[in-house]
């Protein structure tokens, strides 16, 4: 893997990671940020890499930046690019993004779920140990120690990711807790 290297990109050559589970909320918070950023600049880099069809580039951190850029009138970034994979790029953007307040339970759940799939592409190999005493961990475990939070709450996030897009929704917006909607993404879609 070649080194990173660090630019200064056009927000016009800036794409949206397919498939980003986060969203950029257009709301106070984001203003606050095209304010700070039409003062001070960005702060912290943008993380980037190459489209595959070569055609600019994909936000892998700082999408925010990038829509508070566009909203403070600059039209250029500090960005890192790095030669990431897809699995790399979606265990980066997970990463980088979980650390943020304010996620939205399907935002995490997809993220949880990205995270886990991505891992066991790369083939993560988490049933090796150099002891045959030592607990072996599965994917999840791993996804969990990471965030440190429990396998089960990563699983039932994930569960979240069954449910269909109204009911998704009731619990984003608080109007149905956890546990009944990890119950009800058991139901078939059209139950």
């Amino acid at each position: 893997m070649k080194k990173q290297d660090f630019k200064v990109l056009k927000t016009k050559d800036l794409y949206p990671f397919p498939d980003n589970p986060f969203h950029v909320a257009e709301d106070e918070t984001l203003s606050e940020l095209a304010e700070s950023i039409k003062e001070f600049g960005i702060v912290t880099p943008i993380i980037t890499r190459p489209k595959e069809d070569g055609d600019g580039y994909e936000v892998i951190a700082g999408q925010r930046r990038v829509r508070a850029s566009e909203l403070a009138g600059i039209n250029t970034v500090p960005a890192f690019v790095l030669p990431l994979d897809r699995d790399r790029a979606i265990i980066t953007l997970v990463d980088s993004n979980l650390q943020r307040e304010n996620i939205l339970p399907s935002e995490r759940a997809f993220a949880y779920k990205m995270k886990s799939e991505a891992m066991k592409r790369q083939g993560f190999r988490t049933d090796l140990t150099s002891s045959q005493v030592v607990t072996k961990l599965r994917t999840d475990d791993k996804v969990a120690q990471g965030f440190g939070v429990g396998r089960m709450t990563v699983q039932r996030f994930i569960r979240l990711t069954e449910l269909i897009p109204p009911i998704l929704q009731m619990v984003d917006e608080g109007k149905i807790a956890l546990t009944p909607a990890v119950e009800l993404s058991f139901l078939k879609k059209d139950e």
